[in-house]
């Protein structure tokens, strides 16, 4: 028996080697590379050369696999010259069983299941080894780099770096649900990444909410909107809504300890017109570059289709921004475990995701996806289903849906339930 001690000694040196190779390619192509930055920039060497390693992806894989297929196959022969010498003829099958056992649980699933639980630290554990392997096998990966250039040209192979906006969401939601950031955190990265979508049109105050003074209006009655309104500006109109000739701010109508006596038109400023279709990353450079807080937004006709301001915009970014002279609000009311009660003017793209069902609707507000779904002007207490939702019409303000009932679940509803049964 001792003559098959330096047989054993050899096959667990090698099968060592082949644990050693399967988890520093499950570390590598499972790593937060983020995280890894982070530890590079606090002035770790290990984590530095563990970025560079993964950025030349191509040599590190090619050598992980060349030098885990050399350790299995000489494991397996060695163990085939071991089980023959001791078992004769069938020593080869009792080899191959006996071996592929021993290297799928301590060289593959073993050292796999702990690197994926701790990629990063593997990641640099391994690298000073991988990197003299590297330049052990780099003829081979050479050649290598060839044969994967001439496949990519034969089956014009095109590689895709860049991440797409579900991506960066779906990562923004493991994030999250990691523990990594909280829920506000979240919120906050997934508006922002939403944020370049957005449209003038998506955020509007539409011109039958819009509150707006005639250029002929006298001093009493601007004061009165004012006062109601506790707006700090108003747009001016001139004949109708559909031709705003100025925005009027508030510190500039008041003067001193009365009204100003100042005609209207030479203390308003020019207003700013935009298109609905303007992307609100560039409707903020153009408020900012023309020093204003509103933009009047147009239809395709040229008419007031309705207004956006400065705090409209950031508050797509950075959740409801509420002051002293605002009257709180809840756009979804808990009426009991199933029922909602919605206001209609509540974006239909936020409604889809709180209640976590899909529409194709080119309707912006909730009102409007209604009226569409339903094929007319509804009464209140009219009622349809939509996938999962009894939707309930209890609220009608001139012609227009002011408030429905929904029946149903709502996404978060769903992902506790689906917890609770796991």
């Amino acid at each position: 028996m001792t003559e098959i001690i330096p047989y054993l000694i050899a096959m667990a040196c090698l099968i060592l080697m082949s644990a050693y190779f399967s988890a520093t390619e499950t570390a590598f192509s499972s790593l937060n590379k983020t995280r890894l930055r982070t530890l590079a920039e606090k002035g770790s060497r290990r984590a530095q050369a563990a970025i560079r390693l993964h950025d030349n992806y191509d040599s590190l894989i090619s050598t992980i696999l060349i030098g885990n297929n050399i350790v299995n196959i000489a494991t397996a022969s060695l163990g085939t010259v071991m089980f023959v010498s001791l078992y004769g003829d069938i020593g080869a099958t009792i080899s191959t069983a006996v071996i592929t056992v021993v290297v799928l649980i301590f060289g593959e699933i073993t050292p796999k299941s702990i690197a994926k639980d701790c990629p990063e630290q593997f990641a640099m554990f391994s690298t000073p080894l991988i990197r003299l392997l590297i330049a052990v096998f780099l003829p081979l990966n050479w050649l290598f780099s060839l044969w994967k250039k001439l496949i990519s040209k034969l089956f014009r192979v095109k590689r895709e770096d860049k991440m797409s906006q579900e991506e960066l969401l779906m990562l923004v939601e493991e994030v999250q649900q990691d523990g990594s950031i909280d829920e506000e955190e979240g919120s906050l990265l997934r508006n922002a990444i939403e944020f370049p979508e957005l449209r003038a049109e998506d955020i509007l105050t539409h011109r039958v909410d819009l509150e707006a003074v005639s250029i002929t209006s006298s001093r009493e009655e601007i004061a009165r909107v004012f006062t109601d309104t506790k707006f700090s500006r108003l747009p001016v109109y001139e004949d109708t809504i559909d031709k705003i000739v100025g925005i009027l701010h508030q510190k500039d109508f008041y003067f001193g300890a009365g009204l100003t006596n100042k005609d209207l038109r030479e203390i308003m400023t020019p207003p700013l017109f935009v298109l609905k279709s303007e992307k609100l990353s560039g409707l903020l450079h153009l408020l900012q570059e023309n020093k204003s807080h509103v933009a009047v937004v147009l239809d395709e006709y040229g008419g007031t289709l309705g207004i956006v301001t400065l705090e409209d915009i950031l508050e797509e970014l950075v959740g409801e921004i509420w002051d002293e002279h605002d009257e709180v609000t809840e756009d979804f009311v808990r009426k009991d475990e199933n029922l909602w009660t919605v206001d209609g003017s509540v974006n239909l793209d936020e409604f889809c995701r709180f209640f976590g069902i899909e529409s194709e609707s080119e309707s912006i507000s909730v009102g409007g996806w209604v009226m569409e779904c339903m094929g007319k002007i509804p009464e209140e207490g009219e009622s349809f289903v939509y996938d999962k939702l009894a939707i309930r019409v209890t609220a009608i303000d001139d012609r227009r849906v002011a408030s429905i009932e929904v029946t149903g679940t709502t996404a978060e509803d769903e992902k506790l339930m689906e917890s609770e049964e796991s």
